[in-house]
């Protein structure tokens, strides 16, 4: 019994200190929105990725770099209605 309110109480911190692990109330979109502004800095911060990137748009690495930092604002398009109770 006690190694599942540590692994309970682990989980819990975790969710806590970082966002992107979500919580029990993360809905589709804020899940959905966390994993592409997590896959955008990952390509931010690989210097090769970028430079792929740029290579296969025919862009310079600065105008991807701005597009990808762009695209964080808002990865997902606005976000959904929430419904009124």
């Amino acid at each position: 019994m006690g190694d599942r309110y540590n692994i309970h109480s682990q989980l819990e911190h975790l969710q806590s200190k970082y966002i992107g692990t979500g919580h029990a109330d993360t809905t589709k979109f804020e899940w959905l929105v966390n994993q592409h502004r997590d896959s955008y800095s990952s390509y931010l911060g690989h210097a090769d990725l970028l430079s792929y990137f740029a290579l296969s748009e025919n862009e310079s690495k600065a105008r991807v770099r701005f597009n990808l930092m762009e695209k964080m604002l808002q990865p997902c398009g606005p976000p959904p209605d929430k419904p009124e109770d």
